[in-house]
């Protein structure tokens, strides 16, 4: 269970005109008052041997690097001006993983990173991203320069457990406030999950040479040398893991290391990607993979968006969980994500969601306490923008997409091609052939991830069962009385501005029925939607004789989460279906959770959360079950 974050507590020191920020919850400083970003590169950058090893990565190898202390950000920024400096002209990819407990306000981090002048590219894309002070994963992805950091903000003794390990982390930056102001975060069962997510061949470095840190890492088997520190440090720590576990250690590292077997490493190539379906499950995951540098080929028997995904507007509406479940809540994690994800492309609309309390107002107040200001807001009804009986919540940071516009940037991608076909099947031998349009030749590729809602289940074995979830939304000219383009507001139903001319509102909910044809009936159920709430608007807006609209059958699965991964081990056939009403929510961050799983890279979530979501978690219990994540072939 996560809590609540508290923001750094901050004192200034000015030297030689410099602000220095000192942590009031540690008492010491959160960079050397010599020069802090030339510590940087002797103790973190140097000490783990980056400007060489970078700069030989092989197309398409994946490098990561854990930080135990986020602090100013300082670190990543260095890692990441020296990836700019000595990167190959390939595809390789840097990644890095942060935890951080008591996170900056986003001026205090301004503030901080003002000190290097040098800096102020990277750190202003940094803050642009910059995440809400609200526990859980971050993914912060910078695709230009093949770059991306996960920062998990929450207890360090919290947090690492929860990580799950894909390929081993290459390097460690073992930051934080030293040792004698903030002991936790050199305690054994944190340094015991670092060691998890390592392996052979792993780097370590810090400032630190302090007793506890050298006998953690020794026990594990990793070789310790002690060099020069910076400044008027006389020594620093620079290890390595170099051998195996001896066997008598073994046994200290049982309950954290017996879940996932060591990956082998991945074998580093330009990936040839199948994706059956281009509903926004499939267009997601297409551009996951090509701005990873893979060639991806959508399979479509109709048109992109023909199904589920195809409505004029789509609103990003999470409902937010309590604030002790942020880090685990994949409704909360994928809201943050899909923030940062849409806001790349012109199809996303920011704007704001009036989430109506039909009842318990003092939950709404209470929840709106829990959350930084700036992203919840609890409203009276007098304080509504259109006349209501009912108080609100005001999500401040929402959105919503275009998703025909983002259909069309997303099939721009050079990487990605569209082909109008009906696969028939899909087998599995050295690789995943596909069958398309009754041909006897297939289309060959390294992976296959079936996109196709409830016709998923052609072709997997002891699919699970999605119930087909009929919806209609409708629109119609508002032109005497428009809402505000940032507004949308939402009621069971919900409504918000279309464009210029109509208002949009949905949605009818018909779980299980198939049909799709526009049915008056459901206008009127739309009608008295947005009447039992805004009475008087509702009464403004032309008979429902003259709206237009959209029908469509969504696929829910039994327990309401996604279906994601595969059903077999050893089998490159992915599934990624179920999505119901909140494809545009869920698809930006599972899809990343999907590439996580296939190419062997970091996953952006709790493996607590991980399991909701793979979709052998309605198989029956197996003992020595493999890991969901699998080495990447």
């Amino acid at each position: 269970m996560s809590h609540a974050i508290q923001t750094a507590d901050l004192d200034w020191q000015i030297v030689d005109g410099i602000d220095i920020p000192i942590s009031k919850q540690f008492g010491d400083v959160y960079f050397s008052k010599d020069n802090g970003l030339l510590e940087t590169h002797h103790v973190f950058l140097n000490g783990n041997d980056l400007s060489d090893r970078l700069s030989n990565l092989k197309a398409f190898e994946y490098f990561s690097v854990g930080e135990t202390g986020f602090g100013t950000g300082l670190n990543i920024l260095a890692l990441w001006q020296l990836w700019q400096q000595v990167r190959p002209t390939n595809h390789s990819h840097l990644h890095a993983i942060s935890v951080e407990k008591f996170p900056l306000s986003k001026s205090d981090l301004i503030r901080a990173l003002n000190v290097w002048p040098e800096l102020k590219p990277l750190a202003d894309q940094l803050i642009t991203q910059y995440p809400f002070a609200i526990a859980g994963c971050h993914r912060l992805n910078f695709p230009e320069e093949r770059f991306s950091l996960d920062l998990w903000l929450g207890d360090a003794h919290d947090v690492f457990p929860t990580m799950i390990k894909t390929q081993q982390v290459n390097a460690w930056f073992l930051d934080g406030f030293a040792p004698s102001c903030n002991p936790d975060m050199w305690e054994e069962n944190v340094l015991n999950h670092i060691i998890r997510l390592s392996g052979v061949g792993t780097t370590f470095a810090s400032f630190s040479v302090a007793g506890v840190l050298k006998r953690g890492l020794k026990q594990h088997g990793i070789t310790i040398s002690r060099p020069r520190g910076f400044g008027h440090k006389r020594e620093m720590l620079k290890a390595i893991w170099n051998a195996p576990i001896p066997p008598e250690n073994e046994q200290n590292l049982e309950d954290t290391q017996k879940k996932t077997s060591l990956i082998p490493q991945a074998q580093f190539k330009q990936r040839e990607i199948a994706i059956i379906g281009a509903g926004i499950a499939g267009l997601s995951c297409a551009w996951a993979f090509a701005q990873r540098g893979h060639k991806v080929v959508i399979y479509e028997k109709t048109a992109p968006l023909s199904g589920g995904s195809g409505n004029p507007l789509a609103l990003l509406n999470p409902k937010l969980c309590p604030i002790e479940q942020s880090a685990e809540h994949l409704m909360t994690l994928a809201w943050q994500y899909a923030l940062t994800h849409y806001i790349k492309f012109t199809a996303f609309r920011p704007l704001q969601i009036n989430q109506i309390g039909l009842k318990n107002s003092d939950d709404l107040i209470e929840l709106s306490t829990q959350y930084p200001s700036q992203v919840l807001k609890y409203q009276t009804a007098e304080q509504s923008h259109l006349a209501t009986q009912f108080s609100s919540l005001k999500l401040l940071k929402a959105g919503a997409v275009y998703p025909h516009q983002l259909r069309d940037e997303i099939l721009q991608h050079p990487n990605i091609t569209l082909e109008q076909a009906e696969i028939y099947q899909i087998k599995q031998k050295n690789q995943v052939q596909v069958f398309k349009n009754n041909h006897e030749q297939a289309d060959i590729f390294d992976h296959v991830i079936v996109c196709a809602a409830r016709e998923s289940a052609q072709f997997f074995e002891n699919f699970p069962s999605l119930k087909p979830i009929r919806g209609q939304v409708s629109w119609v000219q508002n032109t005497q009385h428009p809402l505000s383009i940032d507004q949308a507001y939402s009621y069971g139903g919900y409504c918000m501005q279309l464009d210029q001319d109509h208002i949009i509102l949905g949605a009818s909910f018909y779980p299980n029925r198939e049909d799709h044809g526009v049915l008056p009936e459901d206008h009127v159920h739309n009608y008295e939607l947005i009447h039992s709430v805004f009475p008087e608007y509702a009464e403004s807006l032309d008979t429902t004789l003259n709206w237009q609209g959209r029908a469509s059958v969504r696929a829910q699965s039994q327990d309401y989460f996604p279906l994601l991964g595969s059903l077999k081990d050893d089998e490159e056939i992915y599934t990624f279906a179920g999505l119901g009403s909140k494809g545009f929510l869920f698809s930006p961050l599972c899809s990343e959770v999907l590439v996580a799983s296939i190419l062997g890279e970091a996953c952006p979530i709790p493996s607590s959360l991980f399991q909701k979501l793979n979709v052998r978690r309605f198989q029956k219990k197996q003992k020595n079950k493999k890991p969901y994540f699998k080495p990447a072939s």
